[in-house]
């Protein structure tokens, strides 16, 4: 079985989450920091073992799940045609998790910032990463903006997932304000995300009017 660059890179990365675990773990303490809220406060715990090993556990699975989409989408030949973007993000969202991962592991050595602000350049990175892989989908199953109007017509899709693709990375490009205004961080990376979702599904049911004739 041969493996492509993009699988030997995310194959990379989860032996690095590991090997950070196993490296990382004796200096971990009994009880760790493992949830913040929106003001950056710890509001969760969980055991050394799990804090430790949840998140590459987590990592791992993910991997699999998402490198077995392209394989059983029954429009897996439309998947081929933006598969290194998909690989790509799919790789971008695994250095996500390996980023939030070493922030945990560094706040329960007792290093301390401002969990929200330290996070907004990394969520700038993964929304606009989604926008440039949403932007180039084509239709599928499994990956982008999947609704009844997207799915039902490619035209449809095309001109939504083209819109989609800009209101991410615009997304990304304001979630970076969270570095400014460290107290609203996670309304900077979260509500312009949320708007730009909410709206290209309220875009695809009005153009997959326009586009039929739908009154």
């Amino acid at each position: 079985m041969r493996f492509g660059k993009g699988e030997i890179l995310i194959l990379v990365v989860l032996l690095l989450s590991f090997g950070i675990a196993g490296y990382f773990y004796p200096q971990m303490p009994e009880r760790m920091a493992s949830h913040w809220n929106a003001q950056g406060q710890v509001d969760g715990y969980m055991s050394r073992f799990w804090g430790v090993f949840l998140m590459p556990v987590v990592s791992l699975g993910l991997s699999l799940l998402l490198l077995l989409i392209p394989k059983i989408d029954p429009l897996k030949a439309n998947i081929e045609k933006f598969k290194r973007d998909y690989y790509g993000f799919v790789l971008v969202i695994l250095v996500f998790m390996l980023y939030l991962y070493l922030l945990t592991l560094f706040w329960n050595m007792d290093f301390r910032f401002n969990m929200g602000r330290m996070l907004a350049p990394a969520f700038a990175v993964l929304f606009y990463f989604c926008g440039v892989m949403i932007g180039k989908a084509k239709r599928n199953y499994f990956i982008g903006i999947r609704t009844p109007w997207t799915l039902s017509n490619e035209a449809v899709w095309n001109k939504t997932h083209r819109l989609g693709g800009k209101l991410f990375k615009a997304a990304g490009v304001i979630a970076l304000l969270g570095l400014i205004f460290e107290d609203y961080a996670f309304l900077f990376v979260i509500v312009p995300a949320m708007l730009g979702a909410l709206w290209a599904v309220i875009y695809s049911y009005l153009l997959y009017r326009k586009e039929t004739g739908i009154a």
